[in-house]
């Protein structure tokens, strides 16, 4: 690592410095102690000489000495205070992210007032309270800094808890005060080094300021900033006696702000909490989901709800069978995803789940506790994320990461745990798994990053898979590695697979049957080999239809599906489809279709159903105007 940092001239420069301070901090009171304490009346109140290269003070003293001596108590001061600074500021402002609730709401409004507090009148305040001197005066700059450092973690922290393997971690019931130490801090070491050495700098000049004030450190003991005050008065005359502590003031912070800048590049990285339950929403019944067997996922009348908001999801129900893959598409903002976050427990605050059914793996989830519930999840339920990159923990080797599932449910020992991961690194052909389990994420390839995270699902005793958009961001060859290997997890290992995303290609390459979401409702649900003989929803046909093939005309502009999906606020009476839909009726516009059971295990909501195969009769495109 030192090595690292000598080669940025920044770095360098700055390890000089720091080390030059710190080397004189030992040993400048033993070699100048003596010189700098021995008054001399003949010498008092002289400028710059060869025995004295910044004078004397009032009673004869070398101020040279004295300021090489002074580099002990200014720079431990200086740590002293920065120190408080951490221990008060950091957990203040981390606590938050890992509480929730009303405490961490507290906490957060009692950091963004102190805020607002200037630091330098706090610190003088607190120095004056707890009465002159230099214990007063760090205490006062520690307390000033503190809402400062404060603030900058719980903003880093609140980007941070938001992320997936957080998300991952409370669902594995890993304990607060490790998720806070071993998931969250870690990944927000970059900035708070850099602010914390930067403090360190800003903390010697505010205590340089208090004791030039007559806040700080008092008579006989001396610091730089005690130096300087005495010197002020002579700098008309004999400036050099003031600009000899100014110099060591200005030395020390710029030293600490160039180690600061170099330790925070190396530290980076190149790579629903518990609330009031928002009032319930009165719902129609749900539509059944037709009956099967063997269904490791039954839900029924699923609705998520945000206050002020509306429904998100209405009365979405769904079966997965062990062994096959249901695939969920619609356009953004249908509600696949609040779907799958809700089946995983992990729907954000203030969102409010409800179901009628919900039953995992043969155990109704609604009658456990929330340990029970969590613990259940945690096992049976694994999900892949659209980004892996943001399921993986930076921070963490990747076979740290996969060996924490069986480790925290199985009770295997970490030798025992990491040969399970390496050995499903391999299964999910990661080639050399034993050595790649040694790095970290950023070393992985967006392919090998979802390998990775398709792996880490199936370490527990995984009887359903999620996977949210797993090929979004990959090329297609990789997209069809992918789509290949579940596939063949599914297969192997007889887990249900709910694949969701808004390509109906990729969902009609892999999937056994497919539900089609619109306006965060179930519009229809259909065999995979229903699509290519057509659908009956105008909304699927028209997804479909916007599909370009190899018969395309390439003359044409795509064809798009006019208007765009209602918010949840902004639901209409009837069908959500009938404002774009080209067959749309005056009972389409004000009455709700019903969720139908069709034969062949179809299900339907339209008053109009299509028959036949897909058209673009019903798509508008930019060259129609319409």
């Amino acid at each position: 690592m030192m090595r690292r940092i000598l080669r940025s001239p920044a770095g360098l420069a700055g390890v000089v410095l720091v080390t030059a301070l710190i080397v004189l901090a030992v040993v400048a009171p033993p070699i100048w102690g003596d010189r700098a304490a021995r008054i001399d009346a003949a010498e008092i109140l002289q400028g710059h000489s060869p025995g004295h290269p910044l004078g004397t003070d009032s009673v004869g003293r070398d101020i040279f000495a004295r300021v090489l001596v002074a580099t002990r108590p200014s720079l431990v001061l200086a740590f002293l205070a920065t120190l408080i600074g951490v221990v008060v500021g950091v957990p203040l402002g981390a606590l938050p992210a890992v509480l929730g609730g009303r405490v961490g709401r507290f906490l957060a409004s009692t950091v963004n007032t102190l805020v607002a507090v200037p630091g330098l009148l706090l610190a003088m305040f607190t120095s004056v309270v707890l009465g002159l001197g230099a214990r007063g005066a760090v205490i006062g700059i520690g307390v000033a800094t503190a809402p400062v450092l404060a603030r900058l973690t719980l903003t880093l922290t609140s980007s941070v808890v938001g992320s997936d393997y957080v998300a991952a971690a409370r669902v594995l019931r890993v304990p607060r005060g490790r998720i806070l130490t071993r998931h969250i801090l870690p990944n927000v070491a970059e900035p708070l080094i850099l602010n914390i050495t930067m403090i360190m700098g800003s903390a010697l000049l505010g205590l340089a300021g208090l004791s030039f004030l007559g806040l700080g450190t008092q008579p006989p003991s001396y610091d730089w900033g005690r130096m300087l005050s005495e010197g002020l008065g002579r700098a008309y005359v004999n400036p050099e006696v003031a600009l000899g502590p100014a110099a060591a003031i200005m030395l020390a912070g710029i030293a600490f702000n160039l180690l600061g800048e170099r330790l925070a590049r190396l530290a980076a990285r190149e790579t629903a909490p518990a609330g009031r339950a928002a009032p319930a929403v009165e719902e129609p019944a749900a539509d059944p989901a037709p009956e099967g067997t063997g269904d490791i996922l039954e839900l029924d009348g699923l609705s998520v709800t945000f206050p002020g908001a509306g429904s998100a999801v209405r009365d979405v129900s769904l079966r997965v069978s062990s062994g096959e893959v249901v695939g969920v598409v619609g356009e953004s903002g249908s509600g696949k995803s609040l779907t799958a976050q809700a089946i995983g427990g992990l729907v954000p605050y203030p969102g409010t789940v409800r179901t009628t059914r919900h039953r995992l793996d043969d155990r109704d989830l609604d009658t456990l506790d929330r340990a029970e519930r969590r613990r259940l999840l945690g096992t049976t339920l694994a999900m892949v994320f659209q980004d892996p990159m943001a399921s993986l923990n930076p921070a963490l080797r990747v076979g740290t990461q996969l060996a924490e599932v069986p480790r925290v449910h199985a009770g295997l020992s970490r030798t025992a745990a990491r040969r399970r991961a390496i050995d499903l690194l391999g299964r999910v052909r990661i080639s050399d798994p034993a050595r790649r389990a040694r790095q970290r994420p950023h070393e992985f390839s967006g392919g090998m990053r979802q390998r990775a995270t398709i792996a880490m699902g199936l370490m527990g005793s995984t009887r359903l898979l999620i996977a949210d958009e797993p090929t979004t961001a990959l090329d297609v060859t990789v997209q069809r590695q992918i789509l290949d290997l579940i596939g063949e997890v599914s297969a192997d290992t007889g887990a249900g697979v709910l694949f969701i995303s808004h390509d109906v290609a990729v969902v009609s390459q892999i999937c056994d049957r497919v539900v089609v979401m619109y306006a965060g409702r179930v519009v229809e649900e259909l065999p995979v080999g229903d699509l290519t003989s057509g659908p009956a929803h105008p909304y699927t046909r028209a997804l479909l239809a916007s599909l370009p093939d190899m018969n395309t005309d390439r003359d044409r502009p795509l064809a798009t599906i006019p208007g765009r999906p209602p918010g949840p606020g902004e639901l209409p009476t009837g069908c959500a489809f009938a404002p774009r839909c080209a067959y749309a009726t005056d009972t389409c516009h004000g009455e709700r279709p019903s969720l139908e059971n069709l034969p062949g295990g179809r299900r339907l909501a339209c008053w109009h159903p299509r028959s036949g195969p897909v058209g673009a009769e019903h798509v508008h495109d930019e060259e129609d105007g319409r």
